[in-house]
């Protein structure tokens, strides 16, 4: 046989290695799925879809990835183990033919002030090696550039043990681009000592009006009771050396009601502890106490760059680096091609590589030195993408949470692209996704149902796109689902003027957004929308004394205890009934309170910690994960215990408390606004750490429904929604406009364009290519006119 016949026949039979072609899921039960058994072929792009509730998640982030990321945990020594999450094994029965999974999810970046967009990514990195090497003057290393790194100066006597100890003097310096003033923060902050304290009172009586240093306190004992100055006179009657030690005395060890503690001023005490955080990672009673007696200014050293000045100083072709960070990314990305230094050949190539991710991603407007606190969810999600698109990395498994998030349809083409070269370069896509114009790319569907919660948790179809079109899933019905233009729309009662908006990049914009209708704010990404509604809007309407109630995407922050029934307040009137029905106390019926099982502690699980080995999470066998004490449990509503009524579904608990013994107006009312904004599935005693981001959204809104505002301004609530739940959220945004309210949503989806009373497009670009307002009147006006990108994508969708 010769070799070519030889080499024939071992090309003809496929190779061992080449049939693991599937990811095989057999029994997963996690949350609420039902025992599912699937096969996603590998190596190609599969969407999940299914209501929202109907365990996507579960699936595809909490079955598949945490496997796969636990399963490469697992090859590390215990030691480095010890430094990771401890991630659990997810209750399935088989996964097999898995692959690294790299999660792009929408969780908000680092809140820390020194976290910027190009830290986040390797960009900053690069530039500050670039200047480091071109810069002129010379100035020292990249971490001369670099605002997180400070100026350290130091000298001093070391013993050197070389044969004879023999002391020698020695100096240390480092030069870092950290403007000493802010602390690389870029901004610094001023204290109304009217807002720390009532000076008409002394500490004795309560003078410290700062959160969490009321009389009695550990706080408030540390001021009282240090004996340099009388806690019984009034702080305006204070000597000029008693007001230093009260508000600016260094740090110094003392003993203080018997302890020995650390006595610091008032001033440095609260600017470590509350004002070196993010304003948005604050609990929302210090955020309130902190805006009302900090004022943030730009820093007059640095100019809010964050750079010294010797960093400012160093520039390449005629630009320093503080100049690059704030430009805007397409324009930086122009400035690095006109670069051409053969010494730094490579670096530059990586660089521009780097930027032009950033561009066709459809993110070149924003710019390095841009707070990564500020990204909004689906702009932090393809944030995260960019180190991933230039990887070299294949037979990877990526999965995506719901990318188009954030997307104007004019931009969801563009991501689709970037979907299919990641698929393309050998690698498998998972994607969790309601839009249909990214579930028509797939080359696998896989829809979960039938319903939400308890009523979901199956696959109701597998299969290709056009299969699902023609099949009877809830999915497949609304999959060509197109609205319709309102025919009549609603008149304006009166107007909200804005004038001279300049927030980000607004250029000067004015104008009247009109009350009692609903009016939708759109444009594409980056466009000035969220400037526009969350800048200058709350400022004017602050000013005209109308309330706004915002709701946006930012998480609800809670533990493991909190649940529907807590965040809503829900709790205190079913807790009240209870109490009165059986003549006992409210406390008893809270798993948080007295009413706990005392092995648990109320969690209804027991955590066992097995060191870096992952832990195990058992229920507890006393109260069988019911929360309560056994005695608790005896005592009834309607037939019911306490924990029965935890279990019900939001539509359960609406019919259990509208009549009978259990009748609850306060509860049924919570319960009727929760059914409202489609919530109706979810259980009162789900905890809030395993909502998805829509359902978060709407559990906020029905909260915030029972408030007094009159002007409503949400953010992309079809974010997470299925097809057929658009439908439900545009009868509330009707039901709340003919309530007399006032609607205003950010929003790119066509059915809400199509619904509203008059639209506000933003544009024509992004960045300073956009913050203009292109175009103002009712969608049919948009549709008929067709001269900007939304008029043109809300035409094609309306089939005008």
């Amino acid at each position: 046989m010769s070799t070519a016949t030889r080499t024939a026949a071992r090309s003809s039979a496929p190779h061992a290695a080449d049939s693991h072609d599937l990811i095989r899921v057999h029994g997963a039960r996690e949350n609420n799925l039902k025992d599912v058994s699937i096969e996603i072929p590998k190596r190609r792009l599969t969407v999940f879809t299914g209501v929202s509730g109907s365990g996507k998640s579960s699936l595809v982030f909490d079955t598949i990835a945490a496997e796969s990321q636990r399963l490469i945990n697992e090859t590390y020594s215990a030691f480095v183990q010890g430094f990771m999450p401890n991630l659990a094994r997810p209750e399935v029965d088989v996964l097999d033919g898995l692959t690294t999974a790299i999660i792009v999810d929408q969780q908000r970046m680092g809140a820390d002030p020194r976290s910027t967009v190009g830290t986040a990514t390797d960009a900053n990195a690069m530039l500050r090696i670039l200047f480091s090497r071109l810069g002129q003057p010379h100035i020292g290393p990249p971490g001369a550039f670099a605002f997180n790194v400070p100026s350290v100066r130091a000298s001093g006597a070391i013993t050197v043990e070389r044969g004879a100890k023999k002391a020698e003097k020695v100096t240390f310096s480092r030069t870092g681009g950290m403007c000493p003033r802010c602390e690389g923060r870029g901004s610094v902050s001023d204290l109304d000592l009217g807002q720390l304290y009532d000076d008409a009172k002394s500490l004795a009586e309560g003078a410290l009006a700062v959160p969490g240093y009321k009389a009695g306190g550990w706080n408030h004992r540390l001021y009282a009771e240090s004996g340099l100055f009388p806690a019984d006179k009034p702080i305006r009657t204070f000597t000029k050396r008693e007001l230093h030690d009260f508000l600016h005395r260094e740090p110094i060890r003392m003993k203080i009601a018997g302890i020995n503690m650390t006595y610091e001023g008032l001033v440095p005490r609260i600017q470590k502890s509350m004002l070196a955080k993010d304003r948005e990672a604050m609990q929302p009673h210090i955020r309130e106490f902190v805006d009302r007696a900090v004022a943030f200014t730009t820093c007059p050293d640095c100019d809010g760059t964050r750079l010294s000045a010797a960093a400012r100083s160093s520039k390449v072709a005629g630009i320093s680096i503080a100049d690059a960070c704030a430009m805007q990314i397409s324009d930086l990305a122009d400035w690095v091609r006109g670069l051409d230094e053969p010494s730094v050949a490579p670096l530059l190539t990586a660089l521009r590589q780097s930027l032009d991710s950033f561009v066709e991603i459809g993110l070149g407007y924003l710019s390095l030195d841009r707070p990564a606190g500020t990204l909004s969810g689906g702009e932090a999600q393809r944030v995260k993408m960019i180190r991933h698109l230039g990887s070299s990395l294949t037979d990877v498994t990526y999965v995506f949470d719901e990318p188009t998030t954030g997307l104007h349809p004019h931009d969801i083409q563009r991501m689709n692209n970037l979907l299919l070269r990641l698929r393309d370069k050998g690698n498998t896509v998972l994607v969790v996704e309601h839009k249909p114009e990214t579930i028509a790319i797939a080359d696998h569907v896989v829809d979960l149902g039938p319903g939400a919660g308890t009523a979901g948790g199956s696959v109701c179809f597998e299969g290709t796109v056009e299969g699902l079109r023609a099949g009877g899933t809830l999915t497949g019905r609304h999959f060509d689902d197109r609205a319709r233009l309102k025919e009549t729309v609603r008149k304006p009662t009166g107007r909200l003027p804005i004038r001279g908006a300049t927030t980000h990049n607004l250029r000067n914009v004015d104008v009247d957004i009109p009350l009692g209708v609903l009016t939708v704010v759109t444009g594409v990404a980056g466009s000035g929308k969220s400037s526009l509604v969350h800048g200058s809007l709350r400022e004017r309407s602050g000013a005209d004394g109308a309330g706004v109630v915002s709701i946006d995407q930012s998480a609800i922050r809670g533990s493991r205890r909190s649940n529907p029934a807590t965040y809503t307040g829900l709790l205190d009137p079913i807790r009240k009934a209870f109490a009165k029905a059986n003549g006992v106390k409210p406390a008893l019926f809270s798993a948080n309170s007295e009413g706990a099982c005392p092995p648990c502690n109320g969690a209804g699980v027991l955590y066992t910690d097995l060191a870096m080995m992952a832990g195990v999470a058992t229920t507890c066998e006393d109260c069988e994960g019911k929360r309560f004490q056994a005695s608790v449990l005896e005592h009834r509503l309607g037939g019911r215990d306490i924990s029965e009524v935890l279990a019900m579904s939001v539509a359960e608990a609406e019919e259990f408390f509208a009549a009978g013994e259990a009748r609850t107006p306060a509860a049924h009312r919570v319960l009727g606004r929760l059914a409202d904004v489609g919530l109706g599935y979810l259980s009162l005693g789900q905890p809030l750490t395993t909502l998805s981001g829509g359902e978060q959204q709407r559990l906020k809104l029905a909260t915030h429904m029972a408030e007094k505002g009159g002007v409503y301004v949400l953010d992309e609530p079809t974010a997470g929604l299925h097809l057929a739940d658009v439908e439900h959220l545009l009868g509330l945004l009707d039901r709340l406009v003919d309530a007399g309210k006032s609607v205003i949503v950010v929003e790119h989806h066509q059915a809400v364009m199509a619904h509203a009373d008059w639209i506000i497009d933003l544009g024509p670009g992004a960045g300073h290519d956009g913050g203009r307002i292109v175009f103002e009147g009712t969608p049919a006006d948009l549709v008929a006119a067709r001269t900007t990108l939304t008029g043109e994508h809300l035409a094609t969708y309306v089939g005008a």
